[in-house]
């Protein structure tokens, strides 16, 4: 039993045991629970500060853990909430785009499955690949910082922005590190740019299919996301240049490295047509560069960010390192060129002051030391062997699911169900067999051509658990009839 599952058992076992103390009454003391359970003192001190918080136990330094006595409950006349219906509906323009917030795409990969569900959905490294060790120690050092503690400038350390300008800007030079911003995440730099570059009501290009959570944060500005169809090469310029003049966009939100779901990477030809065409519009090109770092071990070498070829302020580049490291470590850069790099910070000001210090000195003491690098080179070459793995056992197992690019680069596989398929059908039997996935509607900012789904190849713990996964994906497709 690992130790989060041993304190979340010593938790309940106490909860449930509770009723045998009187309010005010000694629980037993920590070695005896230690003997009792078979537990660590880390797991008693944690348990007992759980029921601490939910206010069940009172503990005493030096007395013991003691059963909280229960607060006064008053009766609560139920709410009446139906009010909200309509407020959170009304418009105050008639052709106003409505403010929606579909976080359904985001759910279905954040969410946590059910106990001896296999994670095929998800988007962030497993804990055993995480560098946790480098983490403690680097937030162990930050600690002891001076000043750390202290309000941080508004844009960020300077010295953190100074790495981020140097990993932006490539081989090609450095960024000014004044253009950068230190943002918490990417999902949050990307809610920062939209709100900064299109007023509510504004059509915005986005490549088809994309991150769902592009979608969720400009539908929930009032933005209207305009598909431009994308392949293994990335966004097509000759659509793009006619979406633009269509609608009359004045942004692209675009991953031009290893799209999210796809895997595609857009091609060295397109990169400059992409760049004339938004230049030709007045419009900005949102880079969201989230795979530089989850790089397979046989990809080669990586084409320059846009921000690198960028010579008109063209290019607002997002990138995070939360991905490469674990979902707690909510820290990332937005980089541009221009005024609009003082409408960026405003933005992010009024949303959220700052990132907090200690957060930024500890991640520059993670990618300061030798770890750093060892580490990506760990997660590259991992990523290479479970994709290796999942494609194989993909051919083998279920050879219905088409696979059309196989990535060098991100943590997914895009799968086409056959035609006439039912999405939400195989999601369920899949899950029922003890595998959970992405469904791949979320991708799509208008009708979606096909079925598809979205397979994870980091989430699993091991190559072990990700190819049972897909033998049981093989077992639900043939429950359903759906096979070669």
């Amino acid at each position: 039993m690992n130790h989060s599952s041993s304190v979340r058992g010593l938790v309940d076992s106490l909860r449930s045991e509770l009723g045998l103390y009187a309010p005010g009454g000694k629980l037993p003391s920590s070695r005896a629970l230690m003997e009792r359970y078979r537990v660590s003192p880390v797991t008693v001190t944690r348990a007992l500060a759980q029921l601490a918080t939910e206010g069940l136990v009172v503990t005493r330094p030096g007395a013991g853990a003691f059963r909280a006595a229960p607060g006064p409950v008053a009766p609560r006349p139920p709410a009446d909430t139906s009010w909200q219906e309509v407020a959170l509906s009304a418009e105050s323009a008639p052709d106003q785009v409505p403010r929606t917030v579909d976080a359904s795409g985001l759910l279905a990969t954040l969410s946590t499955p059910p106990e001896g569900v296999i994670p095929l959905h998800g988007g962030y490294l497993p804990t055993r690949l995480q560098p946790e060790r480098a983490m403690a120690a680097a937030f162990a050092r930050a600690a002891r910082r001076p000043g750390v503690w202290g309000p941080p400038p508004l844009e960020g350390v300077a010295e953190l922005r100074g790495w981020f300008a140097r990993e932006i800007g490539g081989a090609s030079g450095p960024l000014d590190p004044s253009d950068v911003l230190v943002t918490a995440g990417g999902q949050s730099a990307i809610t920062t740019a939209l709100r900064a570059l299109a007023p509510p009501g504004a059509p915005v290009l986005v490549e088809s299919p994309t991150y769902p959570g592009m979608l969720a944060v400009a539908r929930a500005s009032g933005l209207r996301p305009v598909p431009v169809p994308a392949d293994a090469e990335g966004v097509r310029p000759d659509l793009l240049a006619h979406a633009f003049r269509a609608t009359g966009a004045r942004v692209l939100l675009c991953q031009p490295l290893f799209r999210n779901p796809g895997g595609g990477v857009l091609a060295d030809s397109r990169r400059r047509p992409v760049l004339a065409a938004a230049r030709a519009a007045g419009a900005f090109v949102v880079e969201d560069d989230y795979a530089r770092r989850l790089v397979h071990e046989d990809a080669g070498p990586l084409p320059r960010t846009l921000a690198a070829d960028d010579e008109d302020g063209v290019v607002v580049h997002i990138c995070s390192l939360t991905k490469s490291t674990s979902p707690n470590l909510r820290i990332g850069a937005l980089a541009a060129r221009g005024p609009v790099v003082e409408r960026l910070r405003a933005i992010q000001l009024v949303d959220s002051f700052y990132v907090p210090r200690p957060l930024q000195e500890a991640t520059i003491e993670l990618v300061g030391t030798p770890a750093w690098p060892r580490h990506l080179r760990a997660v590259a070459a991992e990523l290479r062997t479970r994709r290796e793995a999942a494609v194989a056992a993909l051919l083998r197992l279920a050879p219905a699911l088409r696979l059309d690019h196989v990535p060098r680069g991100g943590f997914h596989l895009w799968l086409a169900l056959p035609g006439g398929s039912d999405e939400q059908a195989v999601l369920a039997a899949a899950l029922a067999e003890g595998v959970a996935l992405a469904p791949g509607r979320p991708y799509f900012a208008a009708e979606a051509p096909g079925p598809h789904l979205r397979l994870s190849i980091a989430t699993p713990d091991s190559v072990g658990e990700l190819t049972e996964g897909i033998a049981r994906l093989a077992a639900a497709c043939r429950r359903l009839g759906i096979s070669e």
